[in-house]
């Protein structure tokens, strides 16, 4: 039984080093910046930045789970013209764990309606998460609320 807790003491600060070593994969100001990118890819239909940026098993939760859109599903939605006049961020805040951000934040959407001379705004409380996926920072969820 002795050895058995010698050995166990003997990995713990290994277990403890590799845990607290952990770093975001980008720092938060990097991050931030790169999340404004994933907003101006949205609103262009970025599709190259995009296939770049998200996870594989990336998943975006829109208001109340009136959507729920994949990697996949959003590429293809996205491939057709977009409509947005502005997309922008504020309010951006950062939860680090490890090498895991979470960003939260308000996004506005401006998007032309069909006459394409007047406009209409939503604002959306977010929540992205990114994760070291192999040595590169990827987009793995989102979730959005419509603000009214």
């Amino acid at each position: 039984m002795k050895k058995l807790l010698l050995s166990v003491a003997a990995l713990l600060p290994l277990v403890v080093s590799t845990s607290a070593s952990a770093a975001p994969c980008l720092p938060v100001e990097a991050l931030i910046a790169r999340d404004a990118q994933y907003e101006e890819a949205l609103r262009v239909g970025d599709l190259a930045f995009l296939q770049a940026l998200l996870a594989d098993d990336y998943v975006w939760v829109h208001t109340l789970g009136s959507n729920v859109e994949t990697r996949p599903s959003l590429l293809a939605r996205l491939a057709k013209p977009v409509i947005y006049k502005s997309r922008t961020t504020s309010d951006v805040h950062a939860h680090v764990q490890g090498d895991t951000v979470v960003l939260r934040g308000v996004s506005t959407t401006e998007q032309w309606n069909a006459d394409g001379q007047t406009s209409r705004s939503n604002r959306y409380q977010f929540m992205r998460t990114y994760v070291n996926v192999a040595g590169q920072c990827k987009l793995l969820s989102v979730q959005t609320m419509n603000l009214k």
